[in-house]
């Protein structure tokens, strides 16, 4: 509640005319005043900040982020490709003693783990090489989206003060995402964890704290390791609007019923499953069902699309 409050009068005194006219030097005095108000020591600030400045690369990609979106199919095919389900083959195989640790541990299918690390940096392969308290500065400053970064900036001076980490070390997207698993700098505050014990988490270079931070954000958040994500369906030409999305939930009989089979045309699983049923792009398009577990990829990146992506390929050519 303390961070929002503070975001919001960040808000008021960083938009617009204040950034513009006054200059990131003035901006960077106000914020300090913030950031120790938030617990940020004056010691971990003036290390972190002194040498900042705003990226003007960075503002540029921000405001030319793409209004129109990949259709639901579209986003699916590219995300679900070849590659990505031969790296996850892959990785299963070759880090399977890891994995099975940490999914023992957390309770979280590997197969799951790996389709995310995946998807996020083509199994850390591009982790992104912006420096992140630089990136997060520059947003803020910037004021399109002050609320949002001023509370990232603020935990990643946290995550600096917390864990030693030097600034130099936190790499990540243009947008503050960081490591192979991509965490926002909150994420990381909530969820990264130090696999071994041994330490601070090391979300960089670090496969078996990369690996149990995917674990312990989806156990944290309700992850269910005896469940998959959903399934394709096929859904009669009939069924009515009113029983569709993820505001609706029925047994998988009750669906059955309603006419529900299997993408093959078979009947629905005998299992004591509540699912929903999703039409990403209405009557005549792709129909699935879908279990608690994809409502805790929707935590991860809420977009219906993105967490069917990550269900397809941690289910392997078996969605085939």
């Amino acid at each position: 509640m303390r961070l929002a409050f503070i975001g919001l009068l960040f808000v008021g005194v960083a938009g617009g005319a204040f950034a513009q006219d006054q200059g990131f030097a003035q901006w960077r005095t106000q914020f300090r005043g913030m950031a120790l108000g938030a617990g940020i020591s004056a010691a971990t600030f003036d290390s972190a900040m002194a040498s900042v400045e705003p990226i003007p690369h960075i503002i540029e990609l921000d405001h030319a982020q793409p209004e129109a979106k990949l259709a639901f199919s579209d986003y699916v095919r590219r995300l679900d490709s070849a590659q990505r389900r031969a790296g996850v083959r892959q990785h299963l195989a070759e880090d399977r003693v890891l994995l099975d640790r940490v999914g023992r541990r957390f309770h979280v299918q590997p197969r799951f783990i790996v389709a995310l690390w995946g998807i996020e940096t083509d199994f850390g392969k591009f982790p992104g090489t912006y420096p992140v308290i630089a990136s997060l500065a520059t947003l803020t400053y910037d004021g399109r989206r002050s609320e949002l970064f001023s509370h990232e900036l603020i935990a990643a001076l946290r995550i600096v003060q917390r864990d030693g980490i030097l600034p130099s070390q936190m790499r990540g997207s243009w947008a503050g995402a960081m490591g192979q698993c991509q965490f926002m700098p909150s994420s990381f505050l909530a969820y990264a964890v130090n696999f071994r014990g041994t330490g601070r988490p090391d979300i960089w270079s670090d496969r078996a704290d990369v690996f149990a931070s995917i674990a312990n954000y989806l156990a944290k958040l309700g992850w269910n390791d005896r469940e998959t994500w959903g399934r394709y369906v096929r859904a009669p030409a009939s069924l009515p609007n009113n029983v569709v999305g993820l505001g609706v939930t029925k047994s998988l009989r009750e669906w059955e019923r309603l006419g529900i089979r299997r993408a093959d045309g078979g009947h629905l699983p005998a299992a004591s499953l509540r699912a929903s049923l999703l039409m990403p792009e209405g009557h005549g398009g792709p129909a699935l069902l879908v279990y608690g577990n994809f409502r805790t990829l929707l935590h991860w990146n809420n977009s219906q699309a993105f967490a069917t992506s990550v269900g397809l390929l941690a289910q392997g050519d078996e969605s085939r």
